[in-house]
């Protein structure tokens, strides 16, 4: 099965144009499974759900900052997951924040995979440089989100979004599990991308990117697909590659890079 996650940037930029890009590129890397965050809602038409209905999939999208009184044409921001197979059930749970940021959140989707259930996640953590230690807040909410959601299932749990740090950062550290002690005991998040061509880096913030080259970061590895242990061999980590890293018909889809991870079914 095919894995993608990929930030599609909101509204920013030239967004109709970005669309048509966006909905080329998955229809090109034809995932089973989506994990999306900065997906617009506006005016009654969501983006997570024009991408479903082009590719013919389940989906779920869930507000990044519920408002109590919004205009009906007000662009409203989301996670989104979206599945080739029924989604049975589904979850979210708010992230911790420290009050100067937007609402952060993880979106969860028990899939009916051919397999068996499979636990889908996906979110977007804290984007400010040197704010490790709410990132690690929230890595910490979402790993107990993950260990609530996957009883009974026939496939270990994944996880996709824009984490904003790096791999060798204490957040990833955390939340891998496996150089240091979890944040869930005995739950270990396997980097997809330790699956790669070694010689890639896997940036997925990278200067090559039209919309980048005036931002101030650096290089970055920071948008990721970690999975639970195989259980009986499903959900092995057999590869991952970058999409959505070239422009389609001269548009830029986004901001990021897109990761992509085939798993065995």
């Amino acid at each position: 099965m095919r894995v993608l996650t990929w930030n599609l940037w909101g509204r920013f930029g030239p967004w109709l144009p970005r669309k048509e890009a966006i909905a080329a590129t998955l229809a090109d890397v034809g995932p089973d499974l989506c994990g999306l965050q900065e997906v617009w809602s506006a005016g009654g038409q969501n983006l997570a759900a024009d991408l479903a209905e082009r590719l013919g999939m389940d989906w779920r999208w869930e507000m990044v900052t519920p408002a109590p009184h919004e205009a009906a044409d007000e662009v409203r921001i989301g996670n989104a997951i979206l599945s080739r197979w029924p989604i049975l059930a589904d979850a979210a749970a708010r992230l911790p924040t420290d009050g100067t940021d937007e609402g952060r959140v993880a979106v969860h989707a028990r899939v009916d995979a051919p397999g068996g259930a499979l636990p889908m996640f996906t979110t977007h953590l804290t984007h400010y440089p040197g704010a490790s230690l709410i990132r690690l807040a929230q890595v910490r909410r979402l790993a107990e989100f993950v260990a609530g959601c996957i009883a009974d299932c026939a496939y270990p749990p994944v996880i996709t979004g824009d984490l904003n740090a790096e791999p060798a950062s204490d957040e990833l550290r955390l939340l891998g599990g496996s150089l240091t002690a979890p944040a869930v005991p005995g739950q270990v998040l396997v980097d997809a991308w330790r699956y790669a061509d070694p010689a890639d880096p896997g940036f997925t913030w990278d200067h090559r990117n039209g919309y980048q080259t005036a931002s101030l970061i650096p290089d970055s590895r920071i948008d990721y697909i970690l999975v639970g242990l195989p259980r009986h061999g499903r959900g092995r980590v057999q590869s991952a590659r970058l999409a959505g890293d070239t422009p389609f018909d001269g548009v830029w889809p986004s901001d990021h890079f897109a990761v992509v991870t085939d798993l065995q079914q």
